[in-house]
């Protein structure tokens, strides 16, 4: 186990999420996180199966004195989200996350940590490997992919579960207990291009965005953090009413539920445009440094050279890549009227990728009312139709409905009390769940949503914060005795 977790209480949660940071864990790619899983049940004698979509659910049976208790699901995903710092040299597939300890705070420096949803995993893991701690029959849900596309949930069957209430464990703040979520739907876009020979006479540049905090698309889209792809889209449109350039190339971002951090764009000009582009770079350096003084104090905008380009984009695409990116919307589109600060519609410019024959452009709408969502996605959709491009939705996944007077949350918000002498809030988040998901399948079941405090998540930088996944723990435990 890693050296860092040993010192951390309570062991037995810290020595199964040192064993989950050890195992690689994209989402698409969980045969080893579900293989450990499935062994694990082996070694500990309990009943395991998986489904055809790869979700592994193991059962236990209850501690003496409570068999006649409910049957209770503790869930959480498998996958973790795969975000790296442009210079790391972490490779996803093959490389256990490596972990620090900062001011009460665990964290990954280069990567995304994956205590979303990897602490969910191993709380989960050390429940069923105790034998002191009081609970009824316990089935152990462990679902894929639902980072990049809730794969795991929209496969799961009727009949799988038997349990009438589910605990998920895919929040990300102490004291907060949430019974509603947003549903979501993705829009891509292709935009075919024409390709022309680079012209050697033109000097080269590499231009960049970084430095940004990016985050969770859910989560942080309210925070006023910069995307990446937006900003060099707005230099770019600048630019060209300072000097002429020729495009090659532009990328940004990566996954469609992360915030973009970094965008790189490859352009030409007369080497006679060197110092406009120059003092180009320098102004809006410090305009973007000033309008996102509070929200990035690491922002970077710079201009290297680069070597020539194997092609350039037909001026036309160009033009029409650098408009419509810079019009396409992003964030936060619609506050609720009803619930003081919450989200109700957003969207998220998530990735730019120029690839041999046309750009790839992903994006994701979330709202918590279905007719918004899908006004959201055509808006999107509307900016690059009008360029030529072709547009498609994913089929989306459902909002989960609130329930106010849900006996577990009641449980829960009664539990926390007395264990911490506070007074925990129900909420609805802004980011998807599975829970939406899960009621389509079981509209029966009784379902609450917590976890303990972490920052940055879907970016490098990820932490908790180390005395909430105490709390996390202690709370579980009570509220299964409780049951």
């Amino acid at each position: 186990m890693n050296e860092v977790l040993n010192t951390l209480e309570p062991k037995i949660l810290w020595k199964y999420f040192g064993e989950v940071l050890q195992i690689p864990r994209p989402s698409k790619k969980e045969e080893k996180i579900r293989a450990y899983l499935v062994d694990f049940a082996k070694q500990h004698q309990l009943e395991c199966k998986t489904d055809k979509t790869g979700n592994v659910l193991i059962r236990k049976p209850a501690t003496p004195g409570h068999e006649n208790s409910p049957c209770v699901i503790l869930q959480s995903h498998m996958d973790m989200v795969c975000e790296k710092n442009s210079d790391s040299k972490h490779n996803f597939d093959t490389d256990p996350i490596k972990v620090t300890l900062a001011d009460g705070w665990l964290m990954a420096e280069e990567t995304t940590l994956g205590a979303d949803n990897g602490l969910g995993v191993a709380t989960e893991l050390a429940i069923l490997a105790s034998d002191d701690i009081e609970h009824g029959p316990l089935e152990c849900l462990f679902t894929v992919d639902e980072e990049t596309g809730l794969t795991g949930a929209f496969g799961i069957e009727k009949g799988f579960l038997s349990g009438k209430i589910l605990l998920n464990m895919d929040s990300e703040d102490d004291g907060q207990f949430f019974i509603g979520c947003a549903g979501g739907i993705d829009t891509v876009i292709e935009y075919p291009y024409t390709k022309e020979a680079a012209a050697p006479e033109l000097a080269y540049f590499e231009v960049a965005v970084k430095g940004l905090t990016g985050g969770h698309s859910g989560d942080d889209i309210n925070k006023g953090r910069a995307n990446a792809n937006q900003l060099l889209a707005r230099f770019l449109y600048n630019l060209q009413q300072k000097c002429d350039f020729r495009l090659s190339s532009f990328n940004g971002g990566n996954l469609r539920n992360a915030i973009a951090r970094e965008a790189i764009a490859v352009i030409g000009t007369a080497p006679g445009n060197e110092k406009l582009l120059s003092d180009a770079i320098a102004e809006f350096k410090q305009i973007f440094a000033h309008e996102y003084r509070l929200t990035e104090p690491h922002l970077d905008l710079s201009c290297t050279k680069a070597q020539t380009p194997t092609f350039l984009m037909a001026d036309a695409n160009r033009d029409a890549l650098i408009y419509a990116l810079l019009a396409c919307p992003h964030g936060v589109l619609r506050m609720s009227d009803e619930i003081a600060n919450f989200v109700e519609t957003s969207t998220n410019l998530a990735s730019v990728k120029t690839l041999d024959d046309h750009v790839l452009i992903c994006t994701s709408q979330r709202s918590s009312v279905e007719s918004a969502k899908h006004a959201a996605a055509q808006r999107v959709a509307a900016c690059f139709k009008a360029i030529g491009a072709k547009t498609q939705h994913s089929e989306g996944y459902p909002g989960w409905n609130p329930n106010p007077h849900s006996p577990i949350l009641k449980l829960t918000l009664d539990t926390f009390k007395d264990l911490f002498h506070e007074e925990g809030k129900a909420l609805a988040i802004h980011a998807g769940l599975e829970c939406g998901l899960f009621s389509e399948k079981y509209p029966d079941m009784d379902m609450v949503s917590y976890g303990p405090t972490m920052r940055g998540v879907h970016a490098p930088g990820e932490k908790v914060e180390l005395s909430t996944v105490t709390r996390f723990w202690l709370l579980t435990k009570e509220i299964l005795k409780r049951l």
